[in-house]
Order: structure tokens, then sequence, then C-alpha cells
């Protein structure tokens, strides 16, 4: 079975000082990387470079990576390491072998489309339950949605931007007595609740993450010509401001690989890992029902090929039932400074396979920059025992890129061109408003003044020009004119009934690719 070695176990585990044994590598056996896996440690314990080695690993191996670039250094894998004096010195002295200078293959993804390629998922995909969470609706809140989902589905109205499920949701509204006897009430007060979530939620940039051409996973699955798998860094650094639409977006990515990829059963290597970094956004603040759908996902990917590894400081971040999932585990140094910090130090060491050499609740406390309890599982899946190890040196660069090297690889990239303009297809916005136009056509039928086009007098010329603008280009921010003109078209399509899309785990679409 394959290994990667990601550190070299201290030649005595209890002397703060002593320097790494060359003899007795740590390492991790490929075929049990997509057991899942768990990193922790305080901030500025080494959390960012030990993911670094990882994804440099599977990289070589053919794996391809997903990981999220919260500092904005993480694109440095990118570029080639260097072997700067103060690195050479710190090798030296803890008897560490130098890394092989040299970068990786890196595609540059960011769902704002300012430093890498823009990323989006339509509406329709994402599904009720995930922009739920995203707008933070409650029980109420989110039965009016799935409503509105269900309506578009059956009417044959496609919901792929955010212009669609605002127009969509306004639709709800406006027929709401028409929808009852069908679907149930309709609060008047939740529809505006919705609306007001989206507005501030397109403030934060979720109007550029809904959209075409829609994410296709097998551009991020890729290998380059040399065998090595495809580092797909998203940069989250903006991401991180809007919380819930970062905590959504990567929900639904694990969703997507977990519907489409078929069952493998226990393979060599992994076929993806994903990397969560910053994971107690994922759990923050999650209703019950999503939460069951998370643990559902991590328990049952594993064997679709796919290792999931969390990225937090605190282990208490991740719950029990996900948690018990994780056979991987690379600890960094916890300061227990706070009673929750003491708890999470006693659990760390708890959940992990004792070593009789030292005690790993008090070496947890002394742990170094770069240094780590490392316990991987065996080829029998049970947990090795705990060592306490320096981590390797990664080979690509520890830092940031300048906008001139991250523009050549965009440039460069396997995914250059694909994504980069944005498609505008015929969807429910659209629809919705050709069907309003239609109906109000035949509705207003007076003679034409002369002079004039379309509907004759002052109202007609004040509803010619607002159906003129409502053709032309799209308003981001106001639909009124849509809002006073959908209701005429509420009997059209809430008659028209088309075929029923069927939803995933996460709400997410099913679909043959």
């Amino acid at each position: 079975m394959k290994t990667m070695t990601l550190g070299f176990a201290k030649s005595d585990p209890n002397v703060e000082d002593a320097p790494a044994d060359a003899a007795r590598p740590v390492e991790m056996l490929a075929g049990m990387a997509n057991r899942h896996g768990l990193i922790t440690g305080a901030t500025g314990t080494g959390k960012t470079v030990s993911l670094q080695v990882l994804a440099e690993h599977f990289s070589a191996m053919g794996v391809p990576v997903f990981l999220s670039d919260v500092k904005g250094d993480l694109a440095g894998l990118g570029q080639a390491g260097a072997g700067s004096p103060k690195l050479l010195a710190r090798l030296e002295k803890l008897n560490l072998p130098a890394p092989a200078f040299r970068p990786v293959p890196v595609a540059l993804w960011d769902v704002f489309g300012e430093k890498g390629h823009p990323l989006r998922a339509t509406v329709s995909d994402m599904g009720p339950l995930l922009i739920s969470r995203m707008l933070g609706l409650n029980d109420v809140q989110e039965g009016v949605l799935h409503l509105a989902f269900r309506v578009a589905d059956e009417s044959g109205l496609p919901l792929l931007d955010a212009d669609d499920l605002r127009s969509m949701v306004q639709f709800v509204g406006d027929n709401a007595a028409e929808l009852r006897t069908r679907y149930g009430n309709v609060s008047t007060a939740s529809v505006g609740a919705i609306q007001r979530r989206m507005l501030a939620l397109e403030d934060q940039g979720a109007d550029r993450f809904f959209g075409e051409p829609m994410l296709n996973l097998a551009d991020m699955m890729q290998t380059d010509i040399n065998g090595h798998g495809l580092v797909n860094v998203l940069a989250a650094d903006q991401l991180l401001n809007s919380p819930r639409l970062y905590a959504s977006f990567l929900l639904w990515l694990m969703s997507e690989l977990f519907e489409e990829l078929p069952e493998v059963g226990d393979p060599e290597k992994p076929r993806f890992v994903f990397f969560f970094d910053e994971a107690h956004l994922l759990f923050n603040e999650a209703p019950r029902p999503l939460m069951e759908k998370v643990e559902q996902v991590v328990r049952l990917i594993r064997s679709k090929g796919v290792g999931i590894y969390f990225v937090t400081q605190n282990p208490l971040d991740v719950p029990d039932a996900v948690l018990g999932q994780l056979g991987n585990r690379v600890q960094h140094a916890l300061r227990a400074y706070t009673p929750r910090d003491q708890k999470a130090v006693r659990a760390a060491a708890e959940t992990m396979r004792q070593n009789p050499d030292f005690d790993a609740e008090q070496a947890i406390s002394e742990l170094g920059v770069g240094e780590a309890l490392l316990s991987f599982l065996d080829e029998d899946g049970q947990p090795g025992v705990v060592q306490r190890a320096f981590m390797c040196a990664p080979g690509s660069r520890i830092g940031p890129l300048t906008d001139a090297e991250r523009a050549a690889l965009m440039q460069r990239s396997l995914v250059s061109g694909i994504y980069d303009k944005t498609v505008n297809r015929e969807s429910a916005h659209e629809m919705l408003l050709a069907r309003a136009q239609q109906a109000s056509e035949k509705e207003i039928e007076p003679p034409r003044k002369e002079g004039s086009s379309g509907i004759g007098g002052p109202v007609g010329d004040i509803l010619n020009g607002a159906l003129e603008g409502l053709a032309g280009k799209r308003n981001k921010r106001s639909d009124s004119i849509f809002e006073a003109a959908a209701k005429s078209a509420a009997r059209s399509i809430g008659s028209s009934f088309g075929r029923t899309l069927i939803r995933g785990v996460l709400g997410s679409l099913f679909k043959s690719r």
C-alpha cells in the first residue's frame, strides 16, 4: 500500500529541544486517506503548512484536491519554494530532510471572480435547504421557499440566477390565494422576509455566485501531463465575510461529490480530497435537519473514494457524530487558558491511541510551531499509536502570490477560458416577464394614438416604456414593474405544470452527466 511521509518522530518525545529521528518517519497510508481526517491547533501553530504538505502529497500521487485559502497564502502551492537560510537552519537543527522545491498544478477559483476563475452554481442545484441556511430563514419561511421551488419545478421554470429566485418568490407572494388550495397558506410576511434576506445576501456578492456556466466537477478532478493531481484553491479571504455563503457553498460542493460519483469501495488511493478550512462555520447555527444530512454525507462519501478533512482551531468545533468518523489526526498545539480550552485538550488527547512513551495531554500544550501529534489509521483501519513529530517542510512556496503570478497561473490553468464569461440564457425571470407582458397586451387593447407605439394613451405610454425597460438589460436591484404585472400571469403559469425534478440529499438536483 502506498504511503505518504508527513513527519518524523522526535528522538525523545519528552525533551522539548530533541531533534527528529530520521529513521522513524510517520506515514499515512494512501488507502486509508478516504477515511477522513482532522487538523486542529491554535492560531500560528502550523495548521496551514500541514494542510499544504498534505495537498502536495496527494497531488504527487495523482489525487485531485480542493481547499479553501482563508488567509491568501495557500495559492503559493503554484510556485516552487526556496531554501531560505532560516528554513535550511531549522531543517539542520531538527535533523529534517530538505524537500524537493517544486510547484504543484494549481487552479485558482473565486466566487467573486477577482482572484481566480469564477465559481458558480445554479439556484436549482443549490436547492431550497441550503439556500434557506444561507438566508437564515425560520421554519415557516423555509416552507415558503420550498413551495417556490416546487412551483418552479412543476411549471417548467428554470431557477438559475438570483433574478430567477427573486422573481419566483415574488410570483408566489402575488398569487398566494390561487396557490393556497394546492400548496397551503403563503404568508405575505414570510415572502417579505425572504426578499429582504435575499437583498442583503446579494449585497454580499451572492448574485455573482448564482448563475451559469455552473461548475462541472470533472474540471476539478483532473491530472496534468505528469499525472499530478490538480489542486483547486478557492480564494476565501473575502468569502469569509459572508460565512453563511461560504459554508453553504462548501456543503453544496460536498453534496455534489456525493451524488455524482459512483461507488468504488476501498480504492488504493482517494479519487478526490476535500479540505474544509474554518470548519466551525459549517456547524455554527446549523439546524438539526441540515446537520443530519451533513453527518449522512460524511458517513457515506468514503465509499465514493472521497476524503474530507476538517481544519479548525478547536476539536470541540466539530460535532461528536462527525468527529467519530475522522480517522486521521494532525493535532498541533492548543493553549489551555480557559476551562473550554482545557476541555478541548483533554478531548483531543483522549481520542488518540495513547503512546506509553509520553503523556499526550501534556504534550498538546507543549508543542512548538511545526510540531504535531500524528495519529493515522493502519492497514486494518485501526488508529495507530500517536506520535510526537515534526511536520515535513513543503516543497512549494510558503506565502502568497503576487498579482502577476496569480494572473500567469490563471492564464495557463487547465480550466482557463471555460468559466470566465457569464452565460445568461432564458430562465424563470425572463419567462415570467414574457408571460406578464403577453397577459397585459391581451387585457389592454385601446386604439393606438398616432405617433405612439404599443398601447395607446398616457397609461399606454407608461406601460410600454415599463415593458420595454423590462425586456432590456436586467436590473439586479429592482423588479417593481414585474411586481405589478406578474399577477395577471397567475392563471397561465399556475395551470401549466411541467415535469417534477428530483432533489438530492442536500436539495441539489440529480443529474446524469
